[in-house]
């Protein structure tokens, strides 16, 4: 016990020394001291983060094309309302209905058939629709296969083909021309086979021009996505869709009426014809305007989807 009760303080002396030597090896003779005030302070300023709503744009095409069409209408739409507006890019289609059901997408700008699914399963409440290019506020699909196919002439010869559509989601790139097809007799167990793009009109179209499939699907108005990327002329439109009702803007039910009247607002408020601003804004987006919507609208799809077996739930 008295060994160890005097090596204690030894080692305590020890340590002392050291911590001494060290801090006047750090203090040079030349080094002055720095005094160091508490009676002067500044008050640091916390702003705090206002949650932005989120805007999905439904992923038919690139994330860049995406971004490249609706920044404009994202700005325009923050500007005018006041409120807080990002754009959010869900990778497929299933990513976009998962997020808007997990209340990550507030705004979601999809396809009539999407939109349909949002209503039933999430409460999704449309409130526009656009004009399309054509002046148009419907559009259909289309069925296209490679010009110098030869046995593809009209839809009858595509019974027994290699079919790529766009989405199992898609409105003009599967549900529409199925539909189509069913009307003409053919069904999909009649196709050799049936596969997906991943959600992206411009696969649809460069596999078909590769010669990877027979026939795909596509929305009306896609090939001038990749006109400079091949040779467009050398992809056949085979036949066309009945109209539908267009593209349309949802919101969240957990999204108040009052913003969800703003943003409608603002959206009816464009005005191309006397606005250059406005006409960029649209000329960027790939249409023309909006027009009031809501849900009943989409009951066209509604009864497609039943008449071919596409569960809405």
């Amino acid at each position: 016990m008295t060994k160890r009760h005097s090596e204690k303080p030894a080692g305590i002396i020890c340590g002392m020394i050291l911590l001494a030597a060290v801090f006047l090896s750090a203090c040079g003779e030349t080094e002055e001291a720095i005094t160091i005030s508490l009676e002067k302070r500044e008050e640091i300023a916390f702003t705090l983060q206002v949650p932005a709503l989120t805007y999905a744009y439904l992923p038919q095409y690139s994330h860049t094309e995406s971004f490249q069409r609706h920044h404009r209408l994202v700005e325009y739409l923050a500007e005018q309302t006041g409120l807080s507006i990002r754009q959010v890019f869900p990778d497929t289609f299933d990513d976009h209905i998962h997020m808007f059901g997990q209340g990550k997408i507030d705004i979601s700008y999809s396809n009539p058939f999407v939109y349909v699914k949002l209503a039933n399963r999430f409460g999704a409440r449309a409130m526009t629709r656009i004009i399309e290019e054509d002046g148009r506020a419907e559009f259909r699909g289309q069925i296209i296969a490679r010009k110098d196919n030869r046995e593809i002439k009209d839809i009858s010869d595509c019974r027994g083909k290699s079919w790529v559509a766009v989405d199992p989601s898609s409105a003009g790139g599967y549900l529409f021309p199925l539909g189509h097809f069913v009307d003409h007799g053919i069904h999909l167990e009649d196709f050799r086979e049936v596969v997906f793009s991943g959600g992206r009109q411009e696969n649809v179209i460069l596999g078909v021009y590769a010669g990877l499939h027979d026939i795909g699907t596509i929305r009306e108005g896609s090939l001038s996505v990749v006109e400079d990327k091949i040779d467009i002329d050398q992809i056949r439109i085979i036949d066309n869709t009945r109209w539908y009702p267009g593209w349309v803007y949802a919101y969240s039910p957990r999204l108040s009426q009052e913003a969800a009247g703003q943003i409608r607002d603002a959206m009816l408020a464009l005005d191309p014809e006397n606005n250059p601003r406005h006409r960029e804004i649209l000329d960027a987006a790939r249409f023309i305007g909006f027009v009031p919507s809501d849900d009943r609208d989409f009951d066209p799809v509604r009864e497609l989807s039943a008449k071919v077996g596409l569960d809405l739930e």
